[in-house]
This record gives C-alpha cells, sequence and structure tokens, in this order.
C-alpha cells in the first residue's frame, strides 16, 4: 500500500486530573467496530496539524475544549477497510464536561484506573497494545549504591517510594555479585509492598536476566551494549533499553521491547562537559516512536512536564528522584 494511502489519525489518552484513571469511549451504532471501545479521536484533515485535528475531534466528539495535550506514542495499523497512522496524545487538561456542554457521539464512555485491569470490552484492535504502556510510570528511580553506599542508597529508596516513586532499575553492575543480590533482595522487599515495578539491568551478560529471576522482579532493562547484541526478547514480563541513536529506538521496537531511555538529553554531573543531544534532537527522534521514551540525561521532576511536551513518556534519573 502507497503511502498516501495511509489514513493519520489523532487519538486521545485522556488522564483524568488526579492522574489514576483514563478514559475509553464505545464505538456507536452505524459505524465500523460499532460496540468496541477505543481512545477517541478522529482523522487528521487536510491543512490541520494532529493537535488540531484532536481539539476539534473531542470538541465534535464529547463536547469538550481540550487545553493542555501533549504528543506521546505511534502505532501503525492496517484494518480491512484503511492503514492508519495513530498519533496517541496525552490530553490532561480541558474545559467541559464530556456529554454536557455538546451532545456525545459515542454510544458510551468508561473511566478505567491506570495500571489497573481493563473493565470493558472488546478493545479496538490498534488500541489495545496502549494499555500496557498507558500503565508504566512516568518516573523512573535509576540506583547508584556503587557510589553512595548500599544502605544509604536503601534510604534513598525508601523516602522516594514514600514520595510516589514507582519504577525503578537496579544498575550498581560493578558491585561483586553476592552484594549486587543483597541489594537487589532489598529493594524488592521495600518496592513490592508500594506496587513497584523493579528492573534488574543487563549488560549482555546474562547475570542481569538471572538476578531478576532470582529475587522476582518484574523485568530487566539492557544497557545499550546488551540491546546491540540482542537477537531476542528476554522472556520476562518487562524489557526495556538503553538508547542513544535513531537505530537503537528502531531495534527496541524491532524486539518487541517495552520502553526505551535515550539520552544525554542535558549535561549530567558526571559529565558537565558533555551538552547532550539537547530538546530539539530528543523531540525528533520520537517523532514516529512506538515506543514509550523516556529522557534521560540531566533529568528531574522539575524537566518531567518539559520532557513530556516533547513527546517523552517520562523521565529517567540517577540523582534527583
Amino acid at each position: 500500500m502507497s503511502e498516501t494511502a495511509i489514513v493519520q489519525v489523532a487519538a486521545a489518552v485522556m488522564l483524568s486530573r488526579d492522574g489514576r484513571e483514563f478514559m475509553l469511549a464505545c464505538r456507536p451504532e452505524g459505524k465500523v467496530y460499532a460496540g468496541y471501545w477505543e481512545f477517541p479521536g478522529g482523522k487528521v484533515e487536510p491543512g490541520e496539524t494532529v493537535r488540531q485535528a484532536l481539539v476539534r475531534e473531542l470538541q465534535e466528539e464529547l463536547g469538550i475544549t481540550v487545553t493542555r495535550a501533549s504528543p506521546w506514542l505511534h502505532r501503525h495499523f492496517v484494518y480491512p477497510h484503511a492503514h492508519v497512522h495513530i498519533h496517541f496524545w496525552r490530553v490532561t487538561d480541558w474545559e467541559g464536561e464530556v456529554g454536557i456542554t455538546a451532545p456525545l457521539e459515542h454510544s458510551a464512555v468508561a473511566w478505567q484506573p491506570l495500571g489497573g485491569p481493563n473493565q470493558v470490552e472488546p478493545m479496538l484492535p490498534a488500541n489495545a497494545p496502549i494499555l500496557k504502556a498507558l500503565s508504566l510510570p512516568c518516573r523512573m528511580g535509576i540506583t547508584r549504591a556503587e557510589n553512595i553506599g548500599i544502605e544509604a542508597e536503601l534510604e534513598r529508596l525508601q523516602r522516594a517510594l514514600a514520595g510516589g516513586l514507582r519504577l525503578v532499575q537496579l544498575r550498581d553492575r560493578q558491585l561483586e555479585p553476592a552484594r549486587r543480590r543483597e541489594l537487589a533482595t532489598a529493594v524488592m522487599a521495600l518496592a513490592a509492598p508500594q506496587g513497584a515495578l523493579v528492573l534488574v539491568s543487563e549488560d549482555g551478560s546474562g547475570s542481569g536476566i538471572t538476578l531478576a529471576r532470582q529475587v522476582g522482579a518484574q523485568g530487566v532493562h539492557l544497557t545499550s551494549r546488551a540491546l546491540a547484541t540482542c537477537t531476542d526478547r528476554p522472556d520476562l514480563p518487562w524489557v526495556g533499553a538503553s538508547c542513544h541513536h535513531r537505530e537503537d529506538l528502531l531495534l527496541s521496537e524491532r524486539l518487541g521491547l517495552d520502553y526505551a531511555l535515550l539520552g544525554p538529553v542535558l549535561p549530567t554531573a558526571s559529565h558537565p562537559e558533555s551538552k547532550g543531544m539537547g530538546w530539539e534532537q530528543f523531540a525528533r527522534l520520537l517523532e514516529t516512536s512506538t515506543l514509550p521514551v523516556f529522557a534521560l540525561g540531566g533529568q528531574s521532576q522539575a524537566t518531567l512536564e518539559l520532557a513530556q511536551a516533547q513527546g517523552a513518556h517520562g523521565i529517567a534519573c540517577l540523582r534527583d528522584w
């Protein structure tokens, strides 16, 4: 099918004000896939930007006016009737009430718990894989017990978990294996009661995968070196990778990984002489990404909103959790 035959679609991932729920809408009778649930949105008309189409469609379909939205993921899908390129945007603020300030064009809407089981079926085929990406927390804390000591790192982690951190990458690959396992066991003991995901860094030797399975971690994070030599996705629920170039992102997509870290974006404390790629290049690399991407390098809670405005899923931090 030719490139000109691809239909560009804007889709809204609407998040509740408290960030705990997202909205799905049911396609009405008379439309293709009637009765299926989807993220609301529609076709990008000639002359429109994706954001303009998103705002127009939500006004027409839900009766609301979008006031805050940011690009997120892309997905190509071939239906029997069309080949679509879906631009998923996160919508976090709007004016009006769904179906109140204008007629509702869907047969129903339903708010679903973020990260919880989906309570409505069936999902439109192109939309279903987005649910796993949506359950991924937006802040990743990366451990550095090698630098500050295991006890100090565990204290730091405990404070961060109490403050809402729900995604941890256990790095510390230079620790002796027994000490690293000790750290991993303690991290799991702190993270599990909070429902936080723990991913063990894997350098290509297989030690990270083994450790993840031993301590019951939810997955592994591949270093860029491990990614370069990876031919099959590790058989764990969550797998991500460190990326520095477009080729890394494309390889992560081909392997079916769940997310990517991309950077360094800004100068870091460990490498202040490096300017990083900057936000402009970062945004360009994400223009067609099908994976949730975390900005890495010089990130903190203060940069989260800026990172998401460039298309990032969230941020990954080594120091400022």
